[in-house]
């Protein structure tokens, strides 16, 4: 008979479900009406930030990330906040200097993160040292996740390295990390028996349900030891996104497994949020027959869905097939990588390349090549040679650990952004996405510069002077806080300052694909064109000199520009030598798939392809 054991259960609907089935785009405010109640049913924690929800919140919702956290830790006080951290990356999709992995460690800590879990992609735990060293050193709960997938060189011996190494870290638990939904039943029970028997330390499993095998790997592996699973609401579960918690508490109720969570009060909270799902247009979690052949090509249900909505936006989405037998291809060339973040953007964005362009490995992405280089750790496996040619030349791959590499510090980043960070926190926003965080810092300075203007007229209005200086400050706390309005008053005036309305998304711009192909048929110029659907920089950062001007002598193979696509920054190389004479897409703006970006005269004698 087995021994009375209650499992836990981790909540992952305001990080993973979201995340895997809404597009991490629900906002702060959608959150706050329910977490009260989320947090009076007894989870063992709330996974509620990291992953892609801190990237999501500046770039699409203009929401504070770090507003957000401490937000909820304000009206969850009784259940521990859990975090995704990506080590060496943290919430971005690139490693960042230790200074930097320090500091957001402890500004996280400090703003509500009890539990930090951490994965490096590669599994490689030199990525992940500097991150725990920072957690132990702020007193929070250290979880060394194992990133699972399936290849001839991830075997149960691999895994049972980087569990041990994780423990001699000082990890407070252990999490097998199944972001594909591949842990089969009873290859779970095998791997969690064996961490069980040599490791003593709580185990969390977290699997994706995908193509359905998640329930069944649960239960084996609460039979076998298992002492915590990570489930999410039913309107937010299935599909790409974890098991339904209602599914996992009453598949054990009455059982020496009992969790002992209510289905009642679960079943309040799953009504919120389906009204919350059909009020937001959100599908539900389902397993189609792409999910279903995960057994066959590997891809991550989240990972997909975000192919089918890149594919989309180029008029590709014929191609999805295509793209997913590549993938596994790509996958093998360099190493079978376990494909979750940020390894899954990048395998993936060279499929999509490889497929699209018609001309494998003729355009790589930045990402895809400092991961060749060695700056993302050390491969899985052996990669094809003919690629690391293709690709790097003679040039020879780093072998350290990559951060030695980086030099980067908060400081460094401070001196840049300058006036437009209020904090440390907001220097760290910047220094993870220069780009994307200098927008959303630009876009708040211009809201309290607007407000201000309209204080200072009313109160040229009204006669009566008011301390600008401090209502700036009152205009940044509401800006930076869940609060709606704020009034003051001065004498007789009286003064609102309310929350500013969500800005416009931006318009997609650049020359109509006409004039780009009648000036190419004039002037029998070579056109450039964007092999994707993104964002189109000129330069490789806003302090940085553009890579090439109006009128510059360009050689073929040199970078013209970059286009941000899928996260990742994709460079955009010369094929022809010649000369620019035209920049056809202002600096920042989206751009589609063909759209026209330079026009380049070819020098005498080149031919044109």
């Amino acid at each position: 008979m087995a021994r009375a054991r209650r499992i836990l259960i981790t909540d992952t609907t305001l990080r993973d479900g979201h995340q895997s089935l809404w597009a991490t785009r629900m906002r702060t405010s959608e959150m706050l009406p329910i977490l009260e109640a989320m947090d009076d049913i007894g989870f063992y924690s709330l996974e509620v930030w990291g992953g892609a929800t801190f990237d999501s919140c500046i770039r699409f919702l203009d929401d504070d990330p770090w507003e957000r956290l401490r937000t909820i830790k304000q009206h969850c006080p009784k259940t521990p906040l859990q975090m995704l951290l990506r080590g060496q990356n943290l919430v971005g999709y690139r490693h960042y200097g230790d200074d930097i992995v320090r500091r957001f460690v402890a500004r996280a800590a400090e703003s509500g993160v009890d539990i930090f879990r951490v994965f490096d992609a590669l599994n490689d735990t030199r990525n992940v040292e500097v991150a725990a060293d920072a957690i132990k050193e702020a007193g929070k709960h250290f979880q060394g996740a194992i990133s699972y997938t399936i290849s001839p060189v991830h075997t149960i011996d691999h895994y049972m390295e980087v569990a041990h190494i994780f423990a001699d870290m000082g990890a407070d638990s252990l999490c097998i990390k199944d972001m594909a939904a591949l842990l089969s039943p009873y290859h779970g029970e095998q791997l969690v028996r064996r961490i069980k028997e040599e490791i003593d330390l709580p185990l969390e499993l977290h699997c994706h349900y995908i193509g359905g095998l998640a329930p069944m790997t649960y239960l084996k592996s609460i039979e076998a030891g298992v002492d915590i699973v990570d489930s999410a609401t039913v309107p937010l579960a299935f599909g790409a996104s974890n098991p339904a918690t209602e599914m996992v508490v009453s598949a054990l109720t009455g059982t020496p497994y009992d969790t002992g969570l209510e289905l009642g009060k679960l079943f309040e909270i799953a009504k919120y949020w389906e009204e919350a799902r059909i009020r937001g247009g959100y599908k539900r979690g389902v397993t189609s027959l792409t999910h279903m052949q995960v057994y066959s090509h590997q891809v991550p249900g989240g990972m997909i869905s975000n192919l089918e909505s890149q594919l989309a936006e180029q008029n590709a989405l014929d191609r999805l097939p295509e793209v997913l037998e590549e993938i596994p291809i790509v996958r093998a060339e360099v190493g079978y990588p376990p494909l979750v973040t940020p390894m899954s953007q990048i395998v993936g964005t060279q499929a999509v390349l490889n497929v699209l362009s018609g001309k494998r490995w003729q355009v790589v992405p930045d990402e895809m090549k400092s991961y060749l280089r060695g700056r993302y750790g050390k491969a899985p496996g052996p990669i094809n040679p003919d690629v690391m040619h293709k690709v790097l030349g003679d040039e020879e791959p780093f072998t350290g650990r990559p951060a030695d590499l980086l030099d980067e510090t908060v400081a460094k980043f401070a001196e840049e952004i300058g006036d437009l960070a209020h904090n440390e926190e907001d220097v760290l926003t910047y220094a993870l996405f220069p780009a994307t965080g200098r927008s959303f810092l630009e876009k708040r300075q211009h809201r309290v510069e607007e407000d201000v203007f309209l204080i200072q007229e009313t109160e040229e209005a009204s006669g009566v002077e008011m301390d600008v200086d401090r209502i700036k400050e009152l205009i940044t706390a509401v800006e930076e806080s869940t609060i709606a309005e704020i009034t003051i008053e001065e004498g007789d005036t009286r003064i609102t300052v309310r929350k500013s309305a969500e800005a416009a998304p931006a318009e997609a711009g650049g020359a109509p694909a006409a004039a780009a192909a009648a000036e190419e048929e004039a002037n029998n110029y070579h056109v450039v064109k964007s092999p994707m659907v993104g964002t189109f920089y000129r330069a490789a950062s806003p302090t940085s000199d553009p890579f090439v001007e109006e009128g510059d002598v360009v050689k073929t193979g040199q970078t013209l520009c970059i286009l941000e696509a899928m996260k990742l920054m994709n460079e955009v190389t010369c094929e022809i030598d010649g000369i620019v004479r035209r920049v056809c897409v202002e600096n920042a703006k989206p751009v589609e798939y063909g759209q026209s970006l330079l026009y380049i005269e070819p020098v005498a004698g080149e031919a044109e392809g």
